[in-house]
């Protein structure tokens, strides 16, 4: 099938046609049908099959002229980064039609798109902090949204847009089209489904935890971060291949530990990108890495999702994500569309137990790699990569003390009491009058208490 069986109108097979695509993908083909019925739908598919066109397709078909000021079409994504590449589909694919599509997000001046969202829209796309503070100001009414749209929702819900979710939600027609697209299906996920939207019609591209068979997966068992990097830089000197690498770290602190040495081996050749760098910065590193400026991309997880960088040749995992959906995003970086792409992880001992929840969740495992011959081997650990042994301590045995002779103790001079035998003397109870002995009181006589 080709984008002109699915009956697109003029403007939109025009736009597709500059952007030289002519087949849609699986999930673009599934969803398209439904969506235009008016259902609402749940849809799942592995990062690089095309989901944002999947829903931004019948949405542009349907949407016709329309001069009110009030946006009709509510788009929600979790991070700037996205909110800012779906805007961007959407002006590809509106080129030759009179939609009016605006972006809200955090970090810019908020006076600026009230601006922009009092002018009127047709289409807005947010992220669910900013969309609520314009709402507030009265500057934007959601009254006649007409069609939801939850991207990356699986995302949103793990960094804890969940109350924003149910405010947004709450402010919205109950009368609406509820589309929400994912790459992973959870537990959260399921949950918001149940209580947000009717008979929703489910599209499952993938199984749940299958990577794109497109991506050759690799690894290799590293003790620590100083031969992870030792490894990094043999991998990049040997194999000429690497030549858009996206290097993924577990943290903010240690993208900018990584950039410093990398840096030093290749100077120029590297840029790092994470939540504490600026707006700018961070559409400048894309922007740099996209064109190939730079080499390599050290991120945080912070792009894992949804963000579509084209031609990305190589993923390395310098470590491990806690979180096996994770994994997936991260290889889904590269391989996509039409062509192949290579996922290399670096793990270590205390990853060994995310290798294999990862493994669980794929269902097949991931084959590993020798280390390459005459590789620096760093004796360095820091404390959470320091081996561990988990019999490191004999609980089951006390500690053994030499020339022990057990509790016993001697006695001390004036406890050395000797027993000479006699009668009990046994205390009167009556005094020489016949009367009862007065005793103090809360005293034991008797066996009772006298109170």
């Amino acid at each position: 099938m080709d984008f002109e069986e699915l009956n697109l109108n003029a403007p939109l097979l025009n736009a597709l046609a500059d952007l030289e695509y002519v087949c849609p993908t699986p999930i673009q083909e599934k969803a398209f049908p439904i969506i235009m019925s008016g259902r609402n739908v749940v849809g799942i598919a592995q990062t690089g099959t095309g989901k944002t066109f999947a829903y931004l397709l019948p949405i542009l078909r349907q949407l016709t002229f329309s001069d009110q000021k009030d946006p009709r079409i509510l788009i929600l994504a979790p991070t700037r980064e996205l909110v800012i590449q779906i805007f961007n589909e959407i002006n590809k694919l509106t080129k030759y039609t009179t939609i009016r599509s605006g972006a809200v997000y955090g970090g810019t001046n908020i006076n600026t798109q009230k601006k922009l969202v009092y002018k009127g829209l047709d289409i807005l796309v947010a992220t669910p902090g900013r969309l609520i503070d314009l709402a507030l100001t009265h500057v934007l009414q959601l009254k006649n949204i007409q069609k939801l749209v939850i991207d990356e929702v699986d995302e949103m819900l793990s960094l804890g847009f969940r109350s924003q979710l149910n405010s947004v939600l709450e402010l919205l027609p109950k009368k609406r089209q509820t589309l929400m697209f994912s790459a992973t299906l959870t537990n959260d996920v399921d949950t918001l489904i149940t209580n947000s939207i009717t008979f929703p019609h489910k599209i499952e591209i993938a199984v749940h935890g299958t990577p794109l068979e497109k991506i050759i997966q690799k690894a290799y068992h590293v003790p620590n971060f100083n031969t992870k990097v030792n490894l990094l830089e043999s991998l990049l000197n040997e194999d000429s291949e690497l030549s858009k690498v996206l290097i993924f770290v577990k943290s903010k602190k240690l993208a900018d530990r990584l950039y410093e040495q990398v840096n030093k081996l290749f100077p120029d050749q590297a840029i790092v990108i994470h939540s504490n760098k600026s707006h700018n910065n961070r559409l400048n590193a894309l922007k740099q890495f996209q064109e190939g400026a730079c080499r390599l991309l050290i991120a945080t997880d912070i792009i894992a999702r949804g963000m579509d960088i084209t031609d990305v040749t190589h993923v390395i995992n310098f470590d491990m994500p806690d979180e096996p959906g994770d994994y997936i995003h991260r290889i889904g970086r590269t391989g996509r569309v039409d062509k192949e792409g290579v996922a290399i992880s670096f793990i270590n001992q205390a990853e060994l137990v995310f290798q294999n929840e990862i493994e669980m969740l794929m269902k097949q495992k991931i084959p590993m790699e020798l280390l390459p011959e005459g590789l620096a081997i760093s004796n360095v650990f820091s404390e959470e990569e320091r081996p561990t042994n988990l019999f490191d301590k004999n609980y089951y045995k006390g500690p053994s003390i030499k020339d022990s002779k057990g509790a016993f103790h001697e006695k001390s001079e004036k406890n050395k009491k000797v027993n000479i035998g006699g009668p009990k003397v046994r205390l009167a109870k009556f005094d020489k009058r016949g009367k009862p002995r007065k005793t103090k009181k809360g005293t034991k006589r008797g066996g009772k208490r006298n109170y």
